[in-house]
This record gives structure tokens, sequence and C-alpha cells, in this order.
């Protein structure tokens, strides 16, 4: 069909569950073909980026974009789908918030080589050679892109118009995006720029353990491997971390429903600031020993040191959008870039 829409996918800094996750919603793959032709989707199929770039800005209707902003490359790509796209779509937490890569903030790039290409036990390097972007093999120049120094995410990097979250996004979600393409296609209407395919409310709201919240304090934190977790009581109640006080709904509740604690990854809700510290706020205001209505501060603060990993506990998917969004390093001012 001459008209029908154009979709395109790119991968940038993850692992490749979002790629996955399209494949999901299994015979609906059908809908979308019914109105839409990919136009590039390198990991699925022989597309070049320079096929990509040579299409005109604006022809593309859809681009979704998974990954976090973690190389030179990926700035390109993401530029080049804002050109290219109508519609762009962050696909996925990395995309929206910057995901698990985005801890690499709690280091500098400088770090992250140390680490990868010298520290480790089972690295032999003693020349000290660390990645450059260009260099000569045999006569012929190879290049690498550019390794930042901080990780992004997608809406901070270029405008974007929907955000569909999720570790990877669950197919209910995808559905969701896939009725917006084929609706686009009858009514060359798409969703208003802004929006998240997500409820707006939290998690908690939702949740089928809700109603057996017993409001009691957390005397110690505890891991999910530690012990063996009622599957009808609000993990909080156990001394088990839950985000979901702080994380959208709309995930359907999977990894709850498996009897682990929400990660977090659907992002926060509208109306939060910085997602991690208010979950944070709310683990400290139930911190203390059980049945005691005023804690001295001692109390609770012995329960909120027994948390291990903090920032990957509260900022797991959203360290790159939080309002400190990097572990910084002072240095003499001759050092400062």
């Amino acid at each position: 069909m001459a008209d029908k829409l154009k979709v395109a996918v790119n991968w940038a800094g993850s692992c490749g569950g979002c790629d996955v996750s399209l494949l999901d919603i299994e015979e609906r793959l059908l809908d979308l073909a019914e109105v839409a032709d990919i136009v590039y989707w390198p990991v699925a199929m022989d597309h070049k980026l320079k096929d990509f770039l040579a299409l005109d800005d604006g022809s593309v209707d859809f681009g979704l974009f998974n990954g976090a902003i973690r190389t030179r490359d990926h700035v390109e790509a993401a530029e080049a789908f804002r050109r290219k796209c109508k519609v762009l779509v962050a696909y996925g937490s990395c995309a929206c918030f910057g995901g698990i890569p985005g801890l690499a903030n709690l280091s500098d790039r400088d770090d992250i080589f140390r680490v990868a290409y010298h520290d480790t036990a089972s690295t032999e390097n003693p020349d000290g050679v660390r990645p450059e972007t260009g260099c000569e093999v045999d006569g012929h120049p190879l290049t690498l892109p550019a390794f930042l120094d901080t990780v992004e995410s997608l809406p901070r990097t270029v405008d974007t118009d929907l955000l569909l979250p999720g570790c990877p996004p669950p197919t209910e979600r995808i559905l969701d995006l896939v009725e917006a393409v084929v609706r686009y296609a009858a009514e060359g209407e798409a969703p208003p720029p802004g929006t998240v395919l997500a409820e707006d409310r939290a998690l908690c709201d939702t949740c089928p353990r809700g109603a057996d919240r017993r409001g009691g304090r957390m005397a110690r934190i505890v891991r999910p491997h530690e012990v063996e977790a009622d599957a009808s009581r609000c993990f909080l109640d156990q001394g088990i971390v839950c985000m979901g006080m702080a994380t959208r709904g709309g995930c359907g509740a999977t990894c709850v429903q498996a009897n682990m604690p929400c990660r977090g990854c659907f992002g926060p809700t509208p109306d939060m600031l910085d997602p991690g510290a208010e979950a944070l706020s709310a683990i400290g205001s139930i911190a203390g020993e059980a049945n005691e209505n005023d804690v001295a501060p001692h109390v609770m603060k012995r329960t909120v040191r027994s948390l291990r990993d903090p920032v990957g506990t509260f900022y797991r998917f959203t360290l790159p959008v939080a309002f400190l969004n990097r572990a910084v390093e002072d240095k003499p001012a001759e050092e400062q870039p």
C-alpha cells in the first residue's frame, strides 16, 4: 500500500529486551503490518543507517527509540530520529529515564575505563591500552563512538512526543501504542505530545496487596532473598522495600503478583518531582520499632542504615532524570573540563 505509515525502530544503550518485547504482541503485529511498513529496524532486518539518513526529514510517521544515551553515536541517532520522525516515542525505561545503564552515573568515564581495562582481576593489559575514537590497523582507519561521561535519557537529549515505560514495556501497553499507530493511520491524529502510555496514579493505588496494608513500622529492611515473603501482605509490612508508592501503575503489577517488590521501572507519577527522594522519604516516615508512635532518631537511622544500595534501590531506573543525577568529583581548577 502506497499510503502505509512508515515506522522506524532504533536500539541505543540497552540490553535488547525492548526490541524483543515488540514480538510479545504476537498476532497483533499483523494489525501493525496492515497500516505500516518498517523502514528501519537494524536488530531485526538488514537496514543500514545510511539508508535511514537518506530519508526526507519528517517522512517517517513513528519512531520507536529504545535505550539510554551512552555514546556520541546514540546522540546522533536520537537527533536523526527527531529530524526524520513526526512522532518520536521513548520506548522502554532506558529511553524514558536512563534506566539501569544510568546507574553508571555513579562513576565518570575515567573510573569506568579504569575498572574495565585495568583493575579487574581477569584483565591483562600491561600497556594500559584504552579504547580510542580512532586508530589505524594495517593501514585502515577504524573508529569508535565517543563514550560520554554522563548517561542521559532520550527526552533530555531531544524533544520526545510519547513515553512508553517498562523494563521492558508490558504487552498491554505495547498494544496501546499499536492502537495509537492504527488510529493515526485512520484519523491522522496522534496522542498529545508528552503523553505517557501508563496510568497517572501510583501502583500502590491498584496493588492487589493494598487492602492488607497494616501500617506498621519497619524495624529492619531486608532484601527479597533473605525472607520468604507472604504473598498476601504488603511488602513494606514485611520490611521489604517496594517502589510502588513512587511508581506509575499500568504494568499489571506483574512483579508484585510474582511475589517480588516493585522495582520502579514505570517511573514517577506526574506529580512527583523526584521519585527516589520521595520513596526514601516514605521509607523514612515508617522507619523504627514496631508499635512505636514516637521513634527516636537513632532508631530510625538504624533502620535506614540496614538498607543496602540506596541509589540502586530508589533510582534503579531514574537516576539520569533525578535532581542529583550523577556523582561529581571535586578536582583542582586546572583539571576541570
